[in-house]
């Protein structure tokens, strides 16, 4: 898999402890559009693996199945680390 985060996400990556997890979360609305979801630490209660990437720990979820690309870009309202699979805001 390869990440292309943006300066803006890893530098708050860098300011938010150097560690970024992520794992799919499925919708209520939208026919239960899959969407990935980050946070600076684990959620309770799930399993994470490590990938290699420059400048910063990138954990996700155990049992998720790679895109070929992960895209990383920084949210400024609320402060947050976007996850795009492929570039999609979805996971196809």
């Amino acid at each position: 898999m390869h990440v292309i985060a943006s300066s803006q996400a890893a530098a708050l990556i860098q300011a938010t402890g150097g560690r970024l997890y992520g794992w799919p979360h499925r919708g209520r609305c939208c026919g239960g559009v899959t969407v990935l979801r980050t946070a600076s630490r684990p959620p309770h209660g799930m399993a994470f693996r490590p990938l290699a990437t420059d400048g910063f720990e990138l954990h996700v979820r155990a049992d998720l199945r790679l895109p070929a690309e992960l895209h990383l870009e920084a949210r400024r309202f609320p402060r947050r680390v976007e996850a795009y699979w492929n570039g999609c805001a979805w996971v196809v």
